[in-house]
């Protein structure tokens, strides 16, 4: 993912606090995003509650590098999403007229899924060329949140690059910033790829280098999801087989997303049918509502001592 700058740092980089704000507030810099205090807001800690595509979005939002999806949205202008867009932008139109909104970028809101909604409304109305570099406070168009503008029942399907490349209209070449800023971008990227499995889905395989990962954005509330991880682990049955290994777990947008580590010697879809074998387990054991043992208590105290929070 990439690295995420606090928008009140931006002088820094060159913008003159007394230059309107690149957000397109209307206001000047240093009374809007670079105010004391211009990133405060009330934090909406699960964000994508409510949509289908919840799990993946906070997969796209979190550690996936390169990627786009279709949005499914309800009326208007086709928009596609991108985990990033070319300085971090919050949304842009292409040179072949193609939108984009950015889902790893610094916002002034709490409430991402309001400020995707502003970035749509943004990209369906924008022109050819047009960038929005950041998403600014509400001035009255209420756009409301991105569950408002999207079918609800409707998944994505992400479709994962392995560089950055896709930023350009086919045959154009970068230029300047966006030359520089793709790569850096691509400089960044950890080899990564989506588990394809029935009954699998924001399960992202990652070669971290020295070993790889399982990530697996988890749709159950923790309340519920922990306990049936805790009756696995007590079994020796929390792990995807032969080189692999529970590693943890940390929350991102209200929701669990365990961790596995992995042989890196084998390839991403050698582990397709480990997990469809494990999200099987995890759904039996979801099931139950037998108390838990002494061994799956301790076993759940186990998995809680292993968590960190990311937002």
């Amino acid at each position: 993912m990439a690295k995420r700058t606090a928008v009140k740092d931006a002088p820094k980089d060159g913008i003159n606090p007394k230059q309107p704000c690149p957000c397109g507030s209307g206001k000047r810099y240093k009374a809007c995003h670079g105010a004391p205090g211009g990133a405060t807001d009330v934090i909406v800690s699960r964000p994508f509650e409510g949509l289908a595509a919840e799990c993946e979005l906070i997969a796209l939002r979190e550690f996936v590098p390169s990627a786009v999806a279709k949005l499914p949205v309800k009326d208007g202008r086709e928009v596609t999403l991108a985990t990033v867009l070319p300085m971090a932008a919050a949304g842009l139109i292409r040179g072949d007229d193609v939108p984009f909104v950015g889902l790893q970028v610094q916002t002034r809101s709490g409430d991402i899924s309001r400020d995707l909604a502003r970035a749509l409304q943004w990209a369906q109305q924008a022109k050819t060329g047009d960038v929005l570099p950041v998403v600014g406070p509400d001035n009255g168009d209420n756009p409301g949140r991105l569950q408002d503008l999207l079918d609800p029942e409707a998944e994505i399907t992400p479709v994962l690059h392995a560089d950055f490349v896709w930023w350009m209209p086919e045959g154009t070449e970068p230029t300047g910033d966006v030359a520089l800023s793709l790569e850096r971008a691509n400089a960044a990227i950890l080899p990564t790829e989506r588990l394809d499995a029935p009954g699998v889905k924001a399960a992202y395989w990652v070669d971290a280098g020295d070993k790889a990962h399982l990530r697996w954005v988890r749709p159950e509330p923790e309340e519920k999801l922990l306990p049936a991880m805790a009756r696995l682990a007590a079994r020796g049955e929390l792990d995807l087989g032969e080189g692999s290994r529970y590693a943890g777990s940390f929350r991102a947008h209200g929701l669990l997303v365990p961790v596995w580590d992995l042989d890196r010697e084998m390839h991403a879809r050698e582990w397709a049918d480990p997990a469809e074998a494990l999200g099987k387990r995890l759904l039996e054991a979801l099931a139950s509502d037998e108390p838990l043992s002494d061994a799956e208590r301790r076993a759940r105290d186990g998995l809680r001592g292993r968590q960190i929070t990311l937002r």
